[in-house]
């Protein structure tokens, strides 16, 4: 006679208890997940948690030092255009002649 799904379930939480067994899961955006499609038919796996065992894996592997690159992300720098920059100053300057002609 064939186990109750609850038999089954029950012995699988089980096993994942032993085993030291936890899900992790996380949201990602479209641009992610189209990383790990990528990787995943470049290297011919079939499994998302696979391919992030994976990658963890080899990413732990390279040490500290060695890992660090991949977990400095760019910072995105904002450079302040000549016109606007300009417009600005005027603005400042004008605000300063202001709060000087009212004392």
């Amino acid at each position: 006679m064939a186990a109750a799904q609850k038999d089954r379930s029950a012995k699988t939480a089980a096993k994942r208890k032993i085993r030291g067994e936890e899900e992790l899961r996380m949201h990602t955006m479209a641009g992610t997940r189209q990383v790990l499609a990528d990787l995943m038919e470049w290297h011919q796996i079939d499994e998302q948690g696979e391919a992030m065992t994976l990658a963890l894996h080899h990413l732990h592997a390279l040490g500290p030092s060695g890992s660090a690159p991949f977990f400095a992300p760019p910072r995105h720098e904002y450079v302040i255009p000549e016109n606007v920059s300009a417009k600005l100053t005027l603005a400042y300057q004008r605000e300063a002649l202001r709060i000087c002609g009212e004392d």
